[in-house]
């Protein structure tokens, strides 16, 4: 059962944008990010002769493949800034009706809150605010979940640090944010483990210096890792489901609580995929989601943990399993016909990167063995960065990720 109190309106109707385009032939893409799901794009694109044009931020992994035509860097500004620079670069760069992919949850998050003004420039993948928002601020999510009848992790809003001092909680727990406004270890962290009471309120002390005290959410900790962790991700057209993929977060880092997956494996699991198209029939919706559950063992039920109405971080695992979900929206946004698909099981993703840290934690435990290892790589796998014809990310994605932890320590100590 999920408590919250903060309650959000009914589910509105379905806002659309850039219809005026149907009548423009294709041009390319603009994917906005530099990091591996960002990369993916770039190549489901690229390899199919699409200009695929990339803005960078923190990273620049997807700027660096040879099938980004160009890349140029993301503004670190504010949102009419930003604005302003992407219908600026339409303009001056002729990229009028290109495609729009977003990669991040800011990102998607802009786009959709100022969806008229951008429509008049580019072809958006992504829905308006009025449906966005649902997936964007966890309280809104949770009140989606109660009204369509999808479980929910036990959740709770704190109204103030003397509340959490006296209320009954069964420990360990999450403090996490409701949303991703800004970047700050709280939000990077996607949340907090707590095992105690006097960490709670350290942690809620700390929390409340980085985002607004509103935004922090406290929710119950579903025991296991990433094999009890599932997803159903889909490409949609007013609710419609057009392609799909059923999918287990075999292996994340760290392994009980993970920041990312690091292995995944295409399955078919009916119940996750019934919730997910009641998720995303409700809202109506247009776009790339992933919908992520978790099995809770205690009671044989599959929890709703997040909706990520973006590109997420294996989605090159469809492209493996026949469904190419980039390629898919691409053709869905210029207007073309897509008939309606579904990935095959059987087959693997690997983030070999940190898929690495997670094998060696989980043999440690002796939750893994090496022969167990060796046969979960066995073929159809799908790489996330390494790739035969487009060598160059997968040469600097190691020294790049060291780069960037740098970076956010030394910004921590500022």
């Amino acid at each position: 059962m999920t408590h919250n109190t903060w309650l959000a309106p009914a589910v509105g109707p379905r806002v659309t944008g850039g219809v005026h385009w149907s009548d423009r032939p294709p041009g390319g893409a603009l994917v906005i990010g530099g990091d591996y799901r960002a990369l993916g794009a770039v190549r489901s694109l690229g390899r199919r002769k699409i200009p695929v044009w990339v803005l960078t931020d923190e990273h620049l992994l997807a700027g660096l493949s040879r099938y980004a035509r160009r890349h140029l860097p993301w503004p670190d500004a504010g949102e009419a800034e930003r604005v302003e620079y992407l219908r600026s670069l339409a303009g001056r760069h002729g990229l009028e009706g290109w495609v729009v992919f977003p990669s991040g949850d800011e990102a998607a998050a802009l786009i959709a809150r100022n969806h008229a003004t951008l429509a008049e420039c580019y072809r958006l993948t992504t829905p308006a605010w009025e449906t966005l928002r649902w997936a964007y601020d966890k309280r809104s999510t949770n009140q989606l979940a109660r009204q369509t009848g999808v479980d929910t992790p036990w959740t709770f809003q704190p109204a103030s640090r003397e509340q959490l001092a006296t209320m009954d909680i069964n420990f360990p727990v999450l403090l996490k944010p409701a949303y991703k406004q800004s970047a700050n270890a709280f939000t990077n962290a996607k949340a907090w483990r707590v095992e105690d009471r006097e960490t709670l309120l350290a942690r809620y002390d700390e929390a409340r210096t980085l985002v607004d005290p509103d935004a922090i959410m406290l929710q119950g900790l579903i025991p296991g890792g990433g094999e009890s962790q599932f997803s159903y991700a889909a490409l949609c057209q007013g609710g419609q489901v057009l392609a799909s993929i059923t999918a287990r977060r075999t292996r994340q880092y760290p392994l009980e609580f993970g920041q990312a997956s690091t292995f995944v494996e295409s399955i078919e699991e009916p119940e996750v995929e019934r919730l997910s198209r009641c998720l995303l029939g409700a809202l109506c919706y247009d776009g790339l989601m992933e919908v992520e559950f978790k099995l809770d063992r205690r009671d044989g039920r599959y929890k709703l943990l997040d909706l990520n109405p973006r590109i997420w971080g294996w989605h090159t695992l469809g492209g493996k399993a026949g469904v190419d979900f980039t390629y898919l929206q691409w053709l869905v946004a210029c207007g073309r016909p897509v008939a309606e698909q579904r990935a095959r099981p059987g087959v693997h993703w690997v983030r070999m990167t940190t898929d690495v840290a997670a094998v060696a934690a989980a043999l440690r435990r002796g939750m893994l063995s090496v022969g167990d290892y060796v046969r979960s790589l066995r073929p159809p796998l799908a790489m996330a960065i390494f790739a035969a014809d487009d060598l160059g990310p997968s040469l600097l994605d190691g020294p790049l990720l060291a780069r960037l932890a740098i970076k956010r320590r030394l910004a921590r100590r500022r």
